[in-house]
């Protein structure tokens, strides 16, 4: 996440055709169980995203920081990954790449940072394909700094590999002829910690329509915990009723039928004094009115620090909150209607 600078008892998911009913008061939705949904559920683990972040925020990588050697190593391995899954780009793009050049950076602040590039993985919907649900994290860091390797395990190498992890259970339900009705963009993007570069460049040049785009849900920092929450089964949920008055509820009915988490919506006080809301990528869907939910873990005390390393990451709860992020999307990408921008 880029740095500012200012003075329950879990549930076990449902394997029938069951419902559950969730509502604000205001607004209520009713999701139905099925067995598609919980095959693809189930594929989402823990050992698997360990696996993949153990090699995300290795030493070889070396920080990844924007455009460097590391970061590139870093990318070529999630599009490895992509491959073996079958799942592939955008057919506009011609590859998995969208370059975000460094005289795009250099004029908002990036100094003299090098090009550098998102990767963007597809999976077609079969029903509403123009419409997309973007899930999104930066797979970039800090990089080296005299000579000691940050490697970013927590910060974003955890929201790196959860959406590797949901792209493949939506391809392991696509595989089994449910595919989501809605298409769903899987986006790594860079520059993050220098200044949200990448989200800002995929905004201002969108491979898909933002008129068209239905919700961002942004993963930056999940495997961790911060210090008012310690051994909690918590996530941070920032901006989910910002713009819509449906994707909050949706999200707190996708909590209750499966791990049923305790969502912390305290950073949604935009007078908080960390400013979460404006400091990670779904801001730059969020200034144009598409609806955001930022899953967040906390600051703690290995933040933007070398200490940050895969050794310390509690994956049971980042398998848990990579479900939760999971089931929100299976919901916005098969649901009847689009969710509703009504707030603003």
């Amino acid at each position: 996440m880029k740095k500012l600078f200012i003075p329950l008892v879990a549930i076990a998911v449902l394997t029938g055709c069951k419902t559950a009913n969730v509502s604000d008061g205001k607004t209520s939705v009713t999701i139905k169980q099925n067995k598609n949904f919980v095959a693809a559920y189930k594929t989402i683990k823990a050992d698997d995203l360990k696996k993949n972040l153990y090699v995300i925020a290795s030493d070889e990588m070396e920080g990844r920081d924007t455009g460097s050697p590391g970061q590139k190593k870093a990318g070529e391995y999630i599009i490895n990954y992509y491959k073996s899954l079958g799942i592939s780009y955008p057919k506009v793009l011609n590859s998995y790449y969208q370059k975000v050049p460094s005289e795009f950076m250099k004029k908002r602040g990036g100094g003299n940072l090098p090009d550098s590039e998102n990767i963007l993985a597809f999976i077609e919907g079969n029903e509403k394909p123009e419409e997309i649900v973007v899930i999104s994290a930066h797979y970039d860091h800090v990089g080296t700094k005299k000579g000691v390797v940050y490697n970013g395990a927590d910060d974003d190498g955890s929201g790196t590999v959860a959406v590797m992890e949901i792209a493949k259970a939506f391809q392991e339900a696509k595989k089994a002829g449910k595919g989501p009705k809605r298409s769903i963009l899987f986006l790594h993007v860079t520059g993050e910690e220098h200044g949200l570069f990448g989200s800002e460049y995929y905004s201002d040049n969108p491979v898909f329509p933002l008129a068209n785009t239905v919700v961002d849900l942004n993963i930056d920092m999940i495997g961790r915990d911060d210090p008012a929450n310690r051994g909690k089964q918590y996530v941070y949920v920032i901006g989910s009723d910002m713009l819509s008055s449906e994707l909050k509820v949706i999200n707190e009915a996708a909590n209750k039928r499966t791990n049923n988490l305790e969502l912390n919506y305290k950073y949604d006080d935009l007078n908080d004094p960390q400013q979460l809301y404006y400091r990670s990528d779904h801001y730059n869907f969020a200034k144009h009115n598409i609806p955001v939910a930022f899953f967040f873990d906390g600051i703690h005390e290995d933040y933007h620090k070398p200490t940050d390393k895969p050794d310390k990451i509690d994956y049971p709860l980042l398998e848990k909150r990579t479900q939760l992020v999971f089931t929100t999307a299976w919901d916005i990408a098969n649901r009847a209607e689009r969710i509703v921008v009504d707030r603003k």
